[in-house]
């Protein structure tokens, strides 16, 4: 598998690489340089098969010269140990539920299979592999857990201080061992930067092996693609044909995979971004201008980015038609207030209690269907469990979640964390002081 850098088609690199190195010098991102088209036939009875052996069929299309059979079998048995389960609410609305991993979180995917990928390379090399990441609020308790123990490597996570939930701050700072955590004053956007230059800082990589572990590298992207899959399979296997997917979305990273998965062959009748006040890319679909702007804060926290990194990627997909765009995807942004409202919602007509992202997921995917009537499945997705988010849900209805397997544990851990300043010099001096 070859990659290229999105700022320079030229520019191809073997997929190791593109793991390892996470970010093109250009300050592009790596797209494969061809996207595998899936056999029709597979598509046809992907119904038969299970979440383990689709995710295998995908990842094989993709890097099966890079990595032999039955390597690539074992990291993905490893890593995808859990389910995504598609969960009817009504007879047209499906909910695809992402959180049945270690950290309750979507991010599991990416993260588990990413770290075994990394893994799997560095093997055979002694250097220490410096993995960084910024979070704005799943992606790195996942991360953490991906990587907890994983000898050779080291993960430093930057969040933002104040701007988490407290159940994702403890899965970030509670670890030990070979996970560090940097509380950040400031947003999840300078966290992004702060790694960013990192990556682009020369002297500083002359010094450490470092890797990315947010949705920039390709290793994050790929296995996100396997639940649209599994979702499709489950639902073809229930009699639905024409389906609509609405993703909560903010570095658009997650429906970028789904946008990748179309482009292999997977039918889907359309793709809604629901984001929350965050709204760089519903502005661009409808004026043609992309303005990032700060990130500002909303119960959706994890959707808190303003510059969102994969936006690149879908562009690329697409050629940078914005004609094209507009015939695939569609966007609507939410408030805080219409989140909640769409929280109370789910549980008052269907039982159902959702996290934020979730809800404003939902709002979009009601909104699709009203502007766009017809006899489809409307699935949205479910990227992070309620449990993570005491403070967005009224205390009734909080008391009503059924706790997932092992929530609670690290509640009274030590915090073991580092406070900084949006300051790229201290920063590497951390880096270079804790090598």
């Amino acid at each position: 598998m070859k990659l290229y850098s999105t700022n320079n088609h030229d520019l191809r690199v073997s997929f190791e690489d593109a793991v390892f190195n996470s970010l093109p010098t250009d300050k592009g991102l790596y797209m494969p340089e061809n996207i595998p088209q899936l056999d029709p036939s597979f598509l046809r009875n992907i119904q038969q098969y299970s979440l383990q052996e689709i995710a295998f069929h995908i990842a094989n299309a993709f890097i099966g010269e890079d990595i032999p059979e039955a390597d690539l079998k074992a990291i993905i048995t490893d890593a995808i140990n859990f389910d995504a389960p598609v969960r009817f609410l009504d007879s047209k609305t499906a909910v695809l539920e992402l959180f049945h991993g270690p950290s309750y979180a979507f991010k599991d995917f990416g993260a588990r299979f990413m770290s075994r990928i990394m893994g799997y390379f560095s093997k055979q090399d002694d250097q220490l592999l410096d993995v960084l990441v910024a979070t704005s609020g799943d992606t790195g308790g996942a991360v953490a857990l991906g990587f907890l123990g994983v000898s050779g490597t080291r993960v430093t996570i930057l969040y933002p201080k104040g701007k988490v939930s407290k159940v994702q701050e403890e899965q970030l700072t509670t670890n030990g061992m070979n996970i560090r955590a940097i509380e950040v004053e400031g947003t999840f956007d300078d966290c992004q930067k702060l790694v960013k230059t990192a990556f682009n800082d020369q002297n500083l990589k002359g010094h450490l092996r470092l890797t990315s572990a947010n949705s920039i590298n390709i290793a994050r992207l790929i296995p996100q693609t396997f639940y649209y899959f599994w979702a499709y399979a489950q639902l073809k296997s229930q009699g639905a044909s024409d389906i609509v997917f609405t993703v909560p979305s903010g570095n658009f990273g997650n429906i970028g995979a789904g946008l990748l998965a179309y482009k292999m062959g997977l039918p889907v009748k359309h793709f809604v971004a629901g984001t929350n006040v965050n709204d760089t890319v519903p502005r661009f679909l409808e004026n043609g201008r992309y303005e990032p702007m700060p990130s500002q804060q909303t119960l959706a926290n994890a959707m808190d980015v303003g510059d969102p990194s994969n936006w690149v990627r879908i562009q690329a997909m697409f050629e940078n038609d914005l004609d094209q765009l507009r015939q695939v995807i569609s966007s609507y942004t939410y408030t805080d207030a219409q989140t909640k409202t769409a929280m109370d919602m789910l549980f008052t007509t269907y039982g159902y209690i959702a996290c934020p992202h979730t809800a404003i997921a939902y709002l979009a995917s009601e909104a699709f269907r009203a502007e766009h009537p017809g006899d489809y499945a409307s699935v949205f997705l479910s990227t992070a469990h309620p449990c993570k988010f005491p403070d967005a849900i009224s205390s009734d209805v909080f008391e009503q979640i059924q706790l997932p397997k092992g929530a609670g544990e690290l509640e009274g851990k030590p915090k073991l964390v580092t406070e900084m300043e949006v300051d790229y010099e201290i920063f590497k001096a951390y880096l270079l002081a804790n090598n």
